[in-house]
């Protein structure tokens, strides 16, 4: 299982971004924050309210440094119809078809054969500084990953419920 403070796997995989397939790798996002997010499949329930989510506060995500990616078990070709249905989006959305990085990050279910629904927050340095996983019925919060990429990036400790703006404790 990884924790706190590992080194996060590497990947490269295909993934689909504004009618583009492309290759994306890990070792391309030197130096910026990552929002890596797994979840089981496209063309479910609970999975189009958080990539809409995130994908409304994308912005927010890019003011605090970080780049945003969403990986399934899914291939590039059913992201692409699933990105078209969904409107657009302005993060790849990356096809772990393999199911290689989904083992790698520990959040494969092997006996349905998907993701389970993960979060990992990952600093410029590739250090895993952050973990969540939910049931897959339950989605997240896009509010509290913010807020914990920004308590994060202060390097000060941050007591309950910190918000941006507000006194870290010394």
């Amino acid at each position: 299982m990884l924790k706190i403070g590992d080194k996060a796997p590497n990947f490269e995989l295909k993934g689909y971004l504004k009618d583009k397939f492309k290759d994306y790798s890990f070792k391309d996002f030197k130096n910026k924050w990552i929002i890596l997010f797994f979840y089981p499949n496209d063309f479910t329930f609970v999975c189009p309210t958080e990539i809409s989510g995130l994908n409304d506060r994308i912005e927010d995500f890019r003011k605090l440094g970080a780049e945003v990616m969403g990986v399934s078990v899914d291939s590039i070709f059913a992201h692409k119809k699933w990105v078209e249905d969904l409107g657009g989006l302005d993060f790849p959305l990356l096809s772990d078809f393999h199911k290689r990085v989904s083992r790698d990050y520990h959040v494969l279910n092997e006996e349905e054969g998907t993701a389970m629904r993960g979060l990992f927050i990952i600093d410029p340095f590739g250090t895993i500084k952050h973990i969540v996983l939910s049931d897959k019925n339950v989605g997240r919060s896009v509010d509290e990953t913010i807020r914990v990429l920004a308590a994060l990036q202060t390097g000060k400790l941050c007591p309950v419920d910190w918000k941006p703006g507000e006194s870290t404790l010394s």
